[in-house]
């Protein structure tokens, strides 16, 4: 990435900045030219009338990894309300499921394309990143033993899912026919986590790491081998970032910790596949803005619609599902902040 000395030394003039911050100015000059976006990557090609979801398979690493690239966008029915990246990986006799998608038939194609590409490997596990409904509504294409999340994630799944069902019901219409959630019953534990047990010696090792910020518990999944990083629901790129279940200091620091991995491939839930580090600074320039903006706006008194109203900087504004999706980050997140500030926090 360059830029001319000129146009940054007046940048650099104009404000005290941080390094995260002088790379997004750079960007911004560049413009369009920029992209972290990992090149490649197959994307849905959805068939509304037949209900088939054009899914795609893009090996990541060449050693076993796959994503399932979703559409960034919001919810539609154009789009079979496909907006998440699932992934799997194929061992020497297994393969290794994250995420199902939002739907029963998402879970069956699904599982048509990685028994396609693995030759019809048995399913060792299948696992959802957090309790959102395109983590787990796919479920009940898979086997039930296979299914595993935090413990955390379980609850809310227990908890939510109804609510969940009726919604997207709703939204996606006949994509949803027969539809119902199906809970994990094995708990994802850290402790004993060490990777996945290809039957080659050592397995493949992964780190597992429960974080929280976007909900409160977001796993990740990290392979330092390859670098791919499965960052679930903390990393999106691109897009306004969705928060119904959002703290957002929390989220800034797990954004920490995933940048200190240094991973060269990062799969967000959202968004394109990526490389380097451009995602997660991304994700945490407009997580920090959004507080800061929230905060200043509560203590002076303004109220949810003219927060709205006023929108994002031109920076977020070219990100999928803006406006709409800033406007539910506002719905959800202002209220807490107008009670600080009543409260002098």
């Amino acid at each position: 990435m360059t830029c001319k000395n000129s146009k940054l030394g007046r940048v650099a003039k104009a404000s005290v900045l941080t390094l995260q911050t002088l790379i997004l100015v750079a960007v911004a000059i560049v413009g369009k030219a920029f992209s972290a976006e990992l090149p490649g990557v197959l994307l849905p090609q959805p068939q509304v009338q037949t209900l088939d979801y054009g899914l795609k398979a893009t090996a990541l690493d060449g050693r076993g990894w796959y994503v399932i690239a979703g559409h960034n966008a919001d919810f539609s029915i154009a789009n079979g309300c496909n907006i998440i990246n699932t992934g799997f990986y194929v061992g020497s006799g297994k393969v290794w499921v994250i995420n199902t998608g939002t739907s029963r038939l998402y879970g069956q194609q699904q599982l048509a394309l990685i028994n396609q590409v693995s030759g019809n490997k048995p399913i060792a596990q299948v696992i959802a990143l957090n309790l959102h409904p395109d983590y787990f509504l796919g479920n009940q294409a898979f086997p039930e033993q296979a299914l595993t999340a935090t413990r955390d994630t379980i609850a809310g799944i227990q908890r939510e899912s109804k609510a969940y069902e009726d919604n997207l019901f709703k939204l996606c219409g006949d994509w949803m026919k027969a539809t119902e959630t199906v809970v994990p019953k094995q708990v994802f534990k850290l402790e004993d986590f060490k990777g996945f047990d290809t039957g080659k010696p050592h397995g493949l090792p992964l780190q597992a790491l429960k974080l929280k910020g976007h909900t409160q518990s977001d796993l990740v999944l990290f392979d330092e081998k390859s670098g791919v990083l499965w960052a679930g629901g903390l990393v999106f790129y691109n897009r306004i970032v969705t928060t119904p279940h959002a703290l957002i200091k929390p989220w800034i620091e797990s954004l920490q910790i995933l940048r200190a991995l240094n991973p060269k491939v990062i799969v967000p839930s959202h968004g394109p596949v990526s490389t380097g580090l451009v995602a997660i600074d991304q994700t945490m320039d407009y997580l920090r803005w959004l507080d800061a903006h929230l905060s200043k706006a509560a203590n002076n008194g303004l109220t949810i619609n003219e927060v709205m109203q006023a929108g994002a900087p031109e920076r977020f504004r070219g990100f999928a599902a803006y406006p709409a999706e800033f406007n539910r980050n506002v719905t959800h997140l202002y209220p807490s902040y107008e009670k600080a500030a009543l409260l002098g926090q």
